[in-house]
Formats: structure tokens, C-alpha cells, sequence
């Protein structure tokens, strides 16, 4: 990176700061719901860029292509497949979520069930935000952002002390923004870098398709049909370690659900939008989002093996950094740099902001503070904002030190209660014997089997393990309320918060995104361009 490069990372950064900041003033961010919920203000865009910038990271972005740079578009499944999810998400799960009026996922589960499942839910969210997110988006963004930017050689400096600058500057970034204008100043940036992430991610592959086809991007297509068709397939096989196709409609698909329908990073989003129509908007865009983010988050890694052959093989995830600073010119790398930085800033501020909404909502004011004003329940959550954040800054740089195997247990956390999360939420819809007990029982005992299938099938590919676990949970919720009823549950007061008229268009939408998903399959397998 060249002086030019730096002013401009600079620039940007600040100016899409300023932006923020200054569309973010219209809310109170002194008041619970200003700072938690962007005081239910959210139109479309700034929930799908909220959405589409907390879910995505760098670590992702290298990774994905790492893996399709050996594996071709199957990876593709673990976008493409979860619009069908995010379809669920704005047809089926808003309009009951907003119906409620709740701040937090566990709100509904308190609602619908009790509180002591709310908590237990509630901690599990935080114990993973806290040891398997927050932490590992800083450090693997780091990491990413040092290896695309060498800045370990432009500031002459050893390579982990590179990651702590780095992560340092973005935690403090990431805190100051939630401090300043809590959810709805994070809303507005992340729908900037949302926008400058797709420019800048299509950008690089249609760059190297280019320099394939001599100067002609048709060409360049043709070259890559004609010389790695095999790539072009998105169906794994039945062994795959990547995603077996069996899985596509049982376990990837409930994962899915989970993360995009229950999860509180992904939901409270949506839940600050203004009314429900605005927040489905939003949430289709994402959809939309999903299925074409493919284009840069797994299809760079075919261009690449085309353009380096088989030089990377023992070493895939350089990849997405070898093809960028091959393929991108250096009068843009300050651009492409403010982009990966807001990257890594809105996965992290996203889940930051979560966790203390978690804490703040869940637990200081029922638990610790049952006379808290609203006054104090948002102080404590700036205050909590500062502890968590100091301490993930702290914790990122030590994975660096983690035995081997260590951060892929640490990614498979989630497998821990997932499935019956969404169990528990979908029976609250519809079935009015689904008991609390029942619900604790299934929670328990999915831990268990959880836990021995890391042991006893560690060799068998998770997805499959969660297609199974799914439906064993929904018996056990079956059984379990059948055995031990609690009464049909009748909820005749609701606290609607905002305008849940619903849009229009959302059934039409919702069909056009999964016929797009099914044609993007199609195109990508044998009866396409694959071979």
C-alpha cells in the first residue's frame, strides 16, 4: 500500500463515519430501545446492510474461496440455500416475532414458555458471542487483513503484532460506533461497506476473468468452462467433506433456519425496523444478497485455480489474498482496504451489540436491578458494550497460541443447542401443548448426544449429524408434552409494537428468490455448465 492508498483508506473510513453519524442523530440512543433496537426506526436498506455486513466476514470471504478454489461451487451451498431460509424468515418468523413486540429472541421463548428457558437460551447466546465470535472475527479479520495488506511489512513490524494493531483499531472502532449511536449508526455504515463489498467483491473476479480470455471477459468464461468444468458443479457427493448433497434439504437447510430465523445477531435487525413491511423488504434484500454473493465469496476461488494452476493446493486459503493483489490495481487498494476493514468492524460491532442487548434485557433488569429505570438499563449496556469489547480485544490475539483443532471446536459451538432452538420456536407457533418442560428436557439431552457425536462420530460430516438431531429433538419436544401436559397455551394480549401489516409483495418475492435458487443450481451442475 502506497501513501495514495493510505489517504484513501483514511478518507473513507471517515467519511462513511460521518454519514452514519449524521443519519443516526434522528434517534435517542439515552433510552433502551434508541440504543438496543435503533428505536424501531430501520427502513429496508439499513436492516439488509446491517444484516448482510454482520453475517459476512473476511475470514468467511478467504475461507469459502479457499475451499472452492479445491472443491469448485458446492461451497455455494452454505449461501445460495440459505435465501430459502431468509424466505422463512420474513414470510413465517417476523410477523410472529413483531406480533409479540420483542426486544430479543428469548423475549418469545419467556412469552410462549417460561422464564428459566429464556435464560437458559439467553446464556447460551452469550457464551458463544463472547468465546466463539467476537473474539475469532477480530483475530481471523485480522489476520486476513494483514495477509491482503502486508501491513506487518509496511510498518516493519512482526506479523501477531500486526493482527493486535489491527484488531485494537477496529475494536475501539467498533465500540466507539455502538457508544455514539448505538444499533442505527452501526445500521447506516454497515448499508455503505455493504454496497462498496459488492462493488469491490465483483470487481476482483470479473477482473481475473478478463485476464483469462486475453482482455475479453467472455473469453475468460469460456477458458474456465472449457479447462475446470468439474469446478462449475455445486452438488457434493455423498461424501463430501465440503457439503454432501443429502444434506442440502435437512441439514444445511436447519442450520439455516436457525441461524437466519432464531439467532439474535441475525433477528434484531429486523426487529428495529420500523414496521413489519419495511423489515421484509430488508430481509428479501439479504435474500437477493445471498444467492449473488456467490459471485464473490466462493466463484474467486475457481478463477483463481485457473489463473495459479495447482501452486496453492497445499495452501488454499491464500487464494483469495494471491488473486487480489494479482488482479486489483494499486490505485485501489486504499477503497478495497476501507471495505475489508468495515467488514470486519460490522461483524464484530453487530455481535457486540447483541450480546449487550442480551445482558442488559435479559439479565440486569430481571435479575441484578428489577428497579431499573430505563435510564440505567442503558447505561449498563454502554458499560457492558466497553467490557466486552476491551476483553474480546484482549482474548484475539491469544488464539493465535490455541492448539490445533482448538477454533474448529470453538466454530462448532452453535451444534450445541441450534437444532432445538429452532425445535422450541417452531412448536411455540404451532403447537399450543409444546410445554417448558419439555422444551429443558430437549435442550438437555440434545447437549448430550451432541457431545458424544464429536466422539463417537467425529469422522461424520456435522451436517448430517444436525439432520438427525433435528428430528429427534421434535420427538422428544412430541413425547415429552405428551407425557407431562402443562395445558393449551392461549396468548390473548399481544404488546404489538410496530405496524405489522405485512408487504405486499412478500408471497410473490418469496417465490421468485427460491425459483432464483433453484435456477442457480441448475446452472451450476451437469444439466448447465458443469461437467
Amino acid at each position: 500500500m502506497n501513501l495514495f492508498s493510505i489517504l484513501s483508506f483514511v478518507v473513507i473510513i471517515s467519511c462513511v463515519w460521518l454519514f452514519a453519524y449524521k443519519r443516526s442523530r434522528g434517534v435517542n440512543v439515552d433510552g433502551a430501545e434508541g440504543f438496543f433496537m435503533g428505536g424501531r426506526s430501520l427502513t429496508a436498506l439499513p436492516i439488509a446492510g446491517s444484516i448482510i455486513m454482520t453475517n459476512l466476514s473476511t475470514e468467511q470471504i478467504v475461507g469459502q474461496n479457499g475451499q472452492s478454489y479445491v472443491a469448485g461451487m458446492e461451497v455455494m451451498a452454505w449461501e445460495v440455500t440459505s435465501a430459502i431460509a431468509i424466505v422463512m424468515l420474513a414470510s413465517v418468523f417476523l410477523p410472529k416475532y413483531l406480533k409479540y413486540g420483542i426486544n430479543t429472541v428469548s423475549d418469545f421463548i419467556e412469552i410462549r414458555y417460561d422464564t428459566q428457558i429464556k435464560r437458559i437460551i439467553s446464556a447460551l447466546f452469550i457464551i458463544t458471542y463472547i468465546t466463539s465470535f467476537l473474539p475469532v472475527v477480530l483475530y481471523s479479520g485480522s489476520l486476513v487483513f494483514n495477509k491482503i495488506f502486508r501491513i506487518d511489512e509496511l510498518l516493519g513490524i512482526r506479523p501477531i503484532t500486526s493482527i493486535i494493531v489491527v484488531s485494537l483499531a477496529i475494536g475501539v472502532i467498533g465500540i466507539l460506533y455502538l457508544l455514539i449511536g448505538g444499533l442505527r449508526l452501526s445500521a447506516y455504515s454497515d448499508t455503505v461497506y455493504g454496497f462498496g463489498l459488492l462493488a469491490c467483491g465483483l470487481l476482483i473476479p470479473t477482473i481475473g476473468v478478463t485476464m483469462l480470455g486475453d482482455g475479453s471477459f467472455i473469453a475468460g468464461i469460456d477458458h474456465i468452462v472449457d479447462n475446470t468444468p468439474w469446478l462449475l458443479n455445486s452438488v457434493g457427493s455423498i461424501d463430501s467433506a465440503i457439503v454432501p448433497w443429502p444434506t442440502l434439504l435437512t441439514g444445511m437447510m436447519f442450520n439455516n433456519l436457525y441461524f437466519w430465523c432464531t439467532n439474535q445477531m441475525i433477528v434484531q435487525k429486523a426487529l428495529a425496523g420500523k414496521n413489519l413491511a419495511e423489515a421484509q423488504k430488508g430481509v428479501f434484500i439479504v435474500g437477493f444478497f445471498k444467492v449473488f454473493g456467490a459471485l464473490f465469496l466462493v466463484f474467486p476461488g475457481i478463477v483463481a485455480r485457473n489463473i495459479f494452476g495447482d501452486a496453492l493446493m497445499g495452501m488454499p486459503d491464500e487464494a483469495y489474498p494471491t488473486l487480489v493483489t494479482h488482479v486489483l490495481p494499486e490505485m485501489i487498494y486504499g477503497v478495497f482496504a476501507a471495505v475489508i476493514f468495515g467488514a470486519i468492524l460490522s461483524s464484530f460491532s453487530g455481535a457486540l451489540n447483541a450480546t449487550s442487548t442480551l445482558l442488559s434485557l435479559d439479565f440486569y433488569k430481571p435479575v441484578f436491578n428489577k428497579q431499573a429505570t430505563d435510564h440505567d438499563i442503558t447505561r449498563f449496556g454502554k458499560r457492558i458494550t466497553v467490557a466486552i469489547g476491551l476483553l474480546s480485544i484482549f482474548i484475539s490475539p491469544l488464539i493465535s497460541f490455541a492448539p490445533a483443532g482448538l477454533y474448529q471446536f470453538v466454530q462448532e459451538f452453535n451444534g450445541l443447542y441450534n437444532m432445538p432452538l429452532l425445535v422450541i420456536i417452531l412448536l411455540a407457533f404451532y403447537s399450543k401443548k409444546a410445554t417448558a418442560f419439555a422444551a429443558k428436557v430437549t435442550i438437555y439431552l440434545h447437549i448430550i448426544l451432541y457431545a458424544l457425536s464429536k466422539v463417537v462420530l467425529k469422522d461424520v460430516h456435522f451436517l448430517y449429524v444436525l439432520s438427525v438431531l433435528f428430528f429427534l429433538d421434535m420427538l422428544v419436544m412430541f413425547v415429552v408434552s405428551k407425557l407431562k401436559p402443562d395445558g393449551d397455551f392461549e396468548l390473548k394480549v399481544f404488546n404489538t409494537k410496530v405496524d405489522i401489516t405485512p408487504w405486499k409483495h412478500t408471497k410473490l418475492v418469496s417465490v421468485i428468490t427460491v425459483l432464483v435458487v433453484i435456477l442457480t443450481y441448475l446452472m451450476f451442475s451437469p444439466v448447465g455448465i458443469a461437467r
